[in-house]
């Protein structure tokens, strides 16, 4: 999680980033039964389909569930180019 680089999670990937400590204070969605888990983390969970949080050293970039993953895929790639 280098600065400026972009870190992506999906579904139940964000609980990395609650064990890395990453989320206080980001804006993050996941799959839904994990709302509570980013919240007791310090996060702030939406139920949105895709979610980019610049509040931060690095870009998150964070989506629901596969359904989301064209918005999710085409948001990481340009985060990747960028970058």
């Amino acid at each position: 999680m280098k600065p400026g680089r972009p870190v992506a999670v999906i579904c139940h990937g964000g609980w990395i980033l609650i064990e890395a400590g990453a989320v206080r204070g980001r804006r993050i969605t996941s799959w839904p039964s994990m709302a509570t888990d980013f919240r007791n983390a310090g996060a702030e969970w939406v139920d949105e389909q895709l979610v980019v949080c610049t509040n931060g050293p690095f870009n998150l970039i964070s989506s629901r569930q596969p359904d989301d993953l064209p918005a999710f895929c085409a948001e990481l790639v340009s985060q990747v180019e960028k970058a």
